[in-house]
């Protein structure tokens, strides 16, 4: 009977850290520290079936509500913690969603409105932060008041730990075989610059044999939310490499102490981002929205993104 015991009691601690080790895998990766808010609540998260690791703190009565494009959703809650250092009016009332640039966009020009799974909810925004092609193009439209650029990123090669595939440069990334996790296009500003840094690195024809020949023959994935899909895949064993933003796997491998590590692209293969911020045109919270674009300049912020390999924007 004893013997039984210690063979379940061994079973049972077998079965729980199989199911530590798979939530791990799932984000939110950030300790809670992405959720700006005084009262959490009924705490009710289950990795991978009820997850909404891309929606930030409370959109109802919020003072500030910022869309941002997903390339920096770590920086987030550093920057807000700073942010209301300086005006304490907002501490615990700040909304912040981060899913791709052309994701939350769109949401802006549906109102607001957006449908996750089982659930609508409507958050009109303050700040639209993206790529500063993407806030031109809704300045462009109206949205907007203004693109106001603050930082630059580079891309990288994102990969697992051990680097099964032996991964050293972007042309690997066309090596029968290999396996991709790759923004989609289509979704995500990145991809453009992504093909953009194939092209430097093997011509038209690695920009084909990643997006065309590997998607169609099931060797590349294409993700919808890249930021938080490429590391998630790569450490489940889907996928061998996937081009990121290096400030993305700074994080991964810094930050959020997963195995996950990146392959560094020479500049005169690599793609640089420019972002930039602006006031939505009917922001319900127009003063604090201009002061969170002012702030996304200031040295305090720029400092944090430094953290992860970003580089303050020069004209």
């Amino acid at each position: 009977m004893l013997k039984k015991s210690f063979s379940t009691l061994a079973g049972l601690g077998i079965i729980l850290a199989t199911a530590q080790a798979v939530a791990d895998v799932y984000p939110p990766w950030s300790d809670n520290k992405n959720n700006p808010v005084k009262e959490r609540g009924l705490e009710f998260t289950v990795p991978e079936v009820d997850n909404l690791p891309d929606f930030h703190g409370n959109p109802f009565n919020a003072k500030l509500s910022i869309f941002v494009g997903g390339n920096y959703y770590f920086a987030m809650a550093p920057l807000v913690e700073a942010f209301e250092e300086a005006h304490p009016e907002l501490k615990g009332k700040i909304y912040y969603e981060t899913i791709p640039p052309g994701l939350v966009a769109a949401q802006i020009e549906k109102g607001g409105t957006i449908t996750v799974g089982n659930m609508t909810w409507t958050v009109k925004a303050d700040v639209y932060a993206a790529g500063m092609k993407r806030v031109k193009q809704m300045v462009d439209k109206g949205y907007v008041h203004s693109a106001e650029p603050y930082a630059t990123n580079d891309l990288a090669i994102m990969i697992p730990k051990n680097n099964p595939a032996h991964i050293t440069s972007l042309k690997d990334l066309g090596k029968p075989g290999v396996r991709l996790v790759m923004p989609n296009p289509a979704f995500e500003g990145i991809g453009r610059q992504i093909k953009a840094a194939l092209k430097k690195a093997g011509g038209d024809e690695l920009v084909k044999t990643v997006y065309e020949t590997k998607v169609k023959n099931g060797e590349a994935i294409l993700t919808h939310i890249h930021h938080r899909q490429s590391p998630m895949y790569l450490m489940q064993g889907k996928a061998d490499a996937g081009v990121t933003w290096g400030s993305e796997a700074v994080f991964q491998e810094k930050y959020a102490n997963n195995p996950i590590s990146f392959v560094r692209i020479p500049a005169n293969q690599n793609s640089t981002a420019i972002y930039a911020a602006g006031v939505v045109k009917d922001a319900p919270n127009p003063e604090a929205a201009k002061a969170w674009v002012e702030f996304l300049k200031s040295p305090k912020a720029l400092a944090i993104f430094q953290r992860y390999g970003f580089k303050p924007y020069h004209p």
